[in-house]
């Protein structure tokens, strides 16, 4: 009766970090790409040059890869060091976005802030050599979101020194339209725009992170059963 409790639990976990595990190879395979076409993807940060979407997604998926398959592993081997090893970095990435989440709300508007200033320092860098990622990445933005600056376009009037904008901000984008006075651009900020949109999928994203969260206290649950099982079966083994 306990071999057959272990050996469902067993493939249950094996089955759970498997999907893990191709999921994370899947977001790696996905990361990697981004390096490669790391142009329309690049840092908005000149504070963080290396906190790209290519650098996020590469490093998220490491992270699940690995610890789908010391679950894998540790459910098909039974081993008990495998299988804590497994629980503990599940329960550290657990604490850590409790840490991180807790954090943001506290320090929401200090971190909305920052942000805005930082991408405003960033637009300086739009014109100069060796910034083709982040010139490409605000033409993307701009042109999806039909927004223009971090604020409005007057941003662009200080980190440029002068009143133009990119031609990404035009309502009709045409070659030098930026330059031309009579040209309309877009009005809204691209940051307000981005709030508005996290706060029109808010129960969206709610819904995705209460996932995340039950898949994480699964597997937890799943490795610590597994290895009280296996713990308990060796005793009775030796008795």
């Amino acid at each position: 009766m306990a071999r057959g409790c272990i050996c469902c639990v067993k493939y249950m976990l094996f089955l759970f970090n498997l999907f893990f595990w191709l999921g994370g190879c899947g977001l790696l395979g996905v990361g990697v790409w981004l390096s490669v076409s790391q142009g329309s993807f690049a840092t908005l940060s000149p504070s963080f040059p290396s906190l790209s979407a290519a650098n996020l997604v590469i490093t998220l998926g490491t992270v699940v890869m690995v610890t789908g398959f010391l679950g894998c592993l540790g459910a098909i081997k039974e081993n008990k060091c495998l299988l804590l090893s497994f629980f503990i970095v599940l329960l550290i990435i657990l604490l850590a976005e409790l840490i991180l989440l807790i954090l943001f709300f506290v320090y929401t508007d200090m971190v909305s802030e920052n942000a805005r200033r930082d991408l405003k320092e960033g637009l300086v860098l739009y014109t100069t050599e060796n910034n083709a990622g982040l010139r490409n990445a605000w033409n993307t933005i701009q042109t999806e979101w039909r927004c223009c600056g971090v604020d409005d376009h007057t941003d662009w009037h200080a980190a440029l020194q002068e009143k133009v904008v990119p031609d990404r901000c035009c309502q009709d984008i045409q070659p030098g339209c930026g330059r031309n006075t009579t040209s309309t651009f877009w009005t809204r900020g691209c940051y307000d725009k981005v709030e508005e949109w996290l706060d029109d999928n808010k129960h969206l994203i709610g819904t995705i992170a209460m996932c995340v969260l039950v898949i994480q206290l699964l597997g937890m649950a799943f490795s610590m059963t597994l290895y009280h099982q296996i713990h308990r079966a060796g005793k009775k083994y030796e008795a």
